[in-house]
């Protein structure tokens, strides 16, 4: 899915039909009245909000945030990756693909002269491979949903900062002066503030610890076919949960067709696909998107493709809305495309937030200096300290998944953001995001450049043509406006930055004049083997098939283990 270029823009945001300006400029009056129009506005809305939940359900740990840190004895978590990272090629093959698949359909359809058994077969294709993308948006859902049942942190009116901890079945607050943790006792339940009021009594205390434990704990898939394949991989139970529910939802669109249903799965296949796919730096995402501006322009205003597509392909590649005044339609591309560098963008704003809590520490390092005396024909080696050396160490990255819940019950009344103390829903939710919303507000005023253009031409437009000049303009002049040209530019996804601990040399200042490229343990004169820093350890999948008694195999074998659920800390 991720190699196949964007669905074609079908949405050109076609005029109502029953429009009653025949001729002339419409008055300003009826300008905006026609802006405010219930389906207008729905689709304006709707993707932005595609684009916000695709553009955090994107967070990925920045290359400048050390890994995840797991508790003693748990699996360190394996980590998502983009399956298709646009490269620059990707500014030509994605429009001439693009215009393959649009006009391929266009002609299939004045083939067929009735595309109803078009329809059916591209529903039918479609529903198939929506229920992944369903499934994936409504787990993701109902992750959100639990942190605000299960949360990991709230704050009282007092200001106080609650930490709730799963493995001790107890609440703790953290000294802000000694750092030490004290166990509140009175506070044993897993809910925050008013919530607690459901479990006053010890039987549903431990209920509940037990229902938060499955969760957010991970459950284990196994799948095996003797001597063919072995896999195994970790979900969670809303993840299980989703995948359930979406398979309804693909049967009822498929029999139905229904706007409504269309939309839910047009819906989550945009989400999927900012999981999937991204461009590996603004300068490419820049790239794809002007060369996709080039293509949107000559398939709207030169052929006749674009439209007739629209029109008469139904199937959710499109989010189609409907009012007594009329019907609108936005094409998903208009909203993967846009929102593929307003992804990247926000991760920037998290890797640029990480990179600001990179600290240095000193490392006592001994070079070996040879000075060589022709007259005597001798050597002299000495062993001088540096202590101008000092070591990067990356904050530990913090998941947002599960974070949002935090966030809202430990922000205050009238306030945005959490207290101060609430590290984690800070670093995970709450952290400044200048550039995504630079890029939200040029993409909210491309859809109403494209909306008004609309009104005064009454034919569809092609909406890259206002959308990417209003994401790129954006973005480009935010970076110019806070001097971060170079920073945005040398930005990139690739892997390249993902760098362990590296030693470098700084001046008098403290300022970083040099990196070393030897590894920490080289560079502090570690034995070979000894164990380095957490954060520069990387993640190893474990992809040994499971050991079994001689004689003794699996044929076939497909389990689902959940975590073991105890109701009592003791247990």
């Amino acid at each position: 899915m991720a190699s196949e270029p964007p669905p074609p823009d079908t949405a050109e945001l076609p005029s109502p039909s029953n429009s009653t300006q025949t001729s002339g400029s419409p008055s300003t009056a009826f300008a905006i009245t026609m802006l405010l129009r219930p389906e207008y506005l729905s689709v304006v809305l709707t993707a932005l909000g595609i684009i916000w939940l695709g553009a955090h359900g994107s967070l990925r740990r920045p290359p400048s945030a050390a890994p995840v840190k797991t508790k003693a004895g748990k699996r360190q978590p394996k980590e998502e990756k983009f399956a298709e990272g646009l490269v620059a090629s990707d500014a030509i093959m994605f429009p001439v693909l693009a215009a393959g698949v649009l006009i391929s359909l266009y002609y299939l359809i004045e083939w067929l002269q009735d595309p109803d058994l078009l329809n059916k077969i591209v529903r039918g294709y479609i529903s198939i491979m929506a229920i992944a993308s369903v499934g994936r948006l409504a787990g993701d859902l109902l992750h959100i949903l639990t942190s605000f049942v299960f949360p990991s942190t709230w704050v009282d009116r007092g200001g106080t900062l609650y930490h709730i901890d799963a493995d001790r079945h107890a609440q703790f607050v953290v000294d802000q002066v000694t750092g030490e943790e004290r166990i509140v006792e009175e506070k044993d339940t897993p809910l925050p503030g008013r919530l607690s009021i459901f479990s006053r009594s010890g039987p549903s205390r431990g209920l509940l610890w037990g229902i938060r434990h499955l969760l957010t704990e991970e459950w284990t898939v196994k799948f095996a076919m003797h001597g063919l394949m072995f896999v195994k991989f970790n979900v969670r139970l809303n993840d299980l949960v989703g995948y359930l529910l979406s398979i309804p939802v693909a049967i009822a669109y498929h029999l139905t067709g229904r706007n409504a249903l269309s939309n839910v799965l047009s819906t989550a296949m945009c989400y999927a696909s900012f999981m999937l796919l991204s461009p590996t730096s603004f300068g490419i995402g820049t790239m794809v998107l002007w060369g996709l501006f080039v293509y949107d322009i000559v398939m709207v205003f030169y052929t006749p493709y674009m439209i007739t597509v629209a029109t008469k392909l139904d199937a959710p590649i499109k989010l189609v809305f409907e009012s007594s005044g009329g019907v609108s339609m936005l094409g998903l591309g208009d909203i993967v495309v846009p929102g593929m560098l307003m992804g990247l963008a926000l991760r920037f704003d998290l890797y640029q937030f990480y990179k600001k809590q990179i600290k240095l520490e000193p490392v006592d390092l001994t070079t070996e200096l040879t000075t060589e005396l022709a007259s005597e024909h001798f050597t002299e080696k000495k062993q001088v300290l540096l202590h101008t050396q000092q070591r990067r160490v990356k904050a530990p990255f913090v998941d947002p998944r599960g974070q949002w819940g935090s966030r809202f019950w430990s922000t205050k009344f009238g306030s945005l953001s959490p207290v101060k103390e609430a590290s984690s829903a800070i670093a995970a939710t709450a952290f400044p995001k200048p550039y995504f919303y630079a890029s939200v507000t040029g993409y909210f005023l491309g859809m109403m450049a494209t909306l008004a253009m609309l009104v005064v031409f009454k034919h569809g437009q092609p909406a890259l043509l206002y959308l990417v000049p209003g994401v790129t303009g954006a973005l480009w002049l935010t970076a110019l406006a806070r001097g971060e040209i170079k920073d945005m530019l040398g930005y990139t996804e690739d892997g390249s930055l993902d760098t362990e601990d590296v030693v470098v040399e700084v001046d008098a200042e403290g300022n970083v004049v040099e990196s070393k490229k030897e590894q920490v343990e080289e560079d502090i004169g570690k034995k070979p083997g000894e164990d380095v820093a957490e954060e520069a350890k990387p993640i190893k999948e474990q992809t040994a098939a499971p050991v079994q008694d001689e004689g003794d195999y699996d044929v076939f074998l497909f389990s689902i283990t959940a975590p073991r659920m105890s109701l009592h800390p003791e247990g």
